[in-house]
Parts: C-alpha cells; structure tokens; sequence
C-alpha cells in the first residue's frame, strides 16, 4: 500500500499537508521503518544546548516537539487501529498545546525521548504488520470528518517530516 492509494475522501483537507509531504511511492509500512531510523538520526545528531531551544517565548523546545510528535503517533496510531477494526463510534479531536507543559520533556534526556519514541514506533509497525490493507482501508470517523485508517496512519508519517522540517528551518 502506498500514498498514492489515498484517496482525498479518506481524510480531512487538513491533514492535507502532512499527507503531501510524502512521495506518492512512499510504501505505509515501510515507511515506518525508514522514518524510525531518520527521526532517530535527526534528533541524535542536535547539538545537547539546542535540545530546550526556542525560536520564540511561545514556541515549543526541540525536546518538546519530539515529545509531541511521540504523543501525535499514540493518537493517530490508536485511531488507526480503531478505525481499522470497524469501530464507527466518533473519534474525538485533542488539543496538543495542552499536553505539551504536563509532558515535561524539557526534563528528559534526549536518550529518554528517543528510546520512548523508538518503543512507540515499535508498537506502531507491529500494529500495522497485523492489519490487511482492507482492514486499512476502512473509513470511520475522527474528529468530525471521515478518515480511513490508512490515512491515519500516513498522516503520522508526514507529521514527522513537518515537524523535522521546521526544526531544521527555524531552530538549527
């Protein structure tokens, strides 16, 4: 399966900018893999003084937007399996500014961040290894619109690259 399977109907227009991050040949589970590796590589490779920066008083830190990106996957992962065992019930929305200060991320080592990201994306490849593309093709509802549980996963995968982007863009 791959992003050029999605069909715009499966997902909010606002995830729209997450999904076209992605090439149209970026493979779903393979897509965890590669991206497990880049994000550790990412975040190993800032500088230790960079990691509670902050390009703006109310911007989050580097350490904080790991631990968002973290949190991002717990959802949409979850929303993923849901969706795709064909559960209708509605999905509620989350506010992420207020998960950020109860985190405390700024408090965790870097090393703390990523091995908690990398059990999380385990969990994450296993869940997907266990569904059949038909599973993922289901089509519930989240937050007030239709989203297939392929397209929660996908999302997750352009949510990493975006956030990556800007660190590089604007906080190294």
């Amino acid at each position: 399966m791959t992003k050029a399977d999605l069909n715009p109907s499966e997902f909010d227009t606002y995830y729209q900018r997450y999904i076209d991050k992605l090439s149209n040949k970026t493979k779903l589970r393979k897509g965890y893999e590669t991206g497990k590796n880049a994000i550790i590589d990412f975040f190993e490779s800032i500088p230790d003084e960079k990691s509670t920066y902050r390009y703006q008083h109310n911007k989050w830190s580097i350490k904080e937007i790991l631990q968002h990106m973290i949190d991002t996957e717990r959802i949409f992962i979850y929303r993923c399996f849901r969706i795709a065992r064909r559960d209708a019930t509605a999905l509620s929305g989350f506010d992420q500014d207020i998960y950020v200060n109860p985190s405390d991320a700024n408090n965790k080592s870097m090393e703390d961040l990523l091995n908690e990201f990398t059990i999380n994306r385990n969990n994450s490849i296993s869940l997907l290894n266990s569904l059949t593309d038909e599973n993922l093709s289901f089509i519930g509802n989240s937050n007030g619109s239709a989203m297939s549980a392929r397209a929660a996963a996908f999302t997750i995968l352009g949510h990493d690259i975006w956030h990556m982007e800007v660190i590089q863009n604007k906080y190294l």
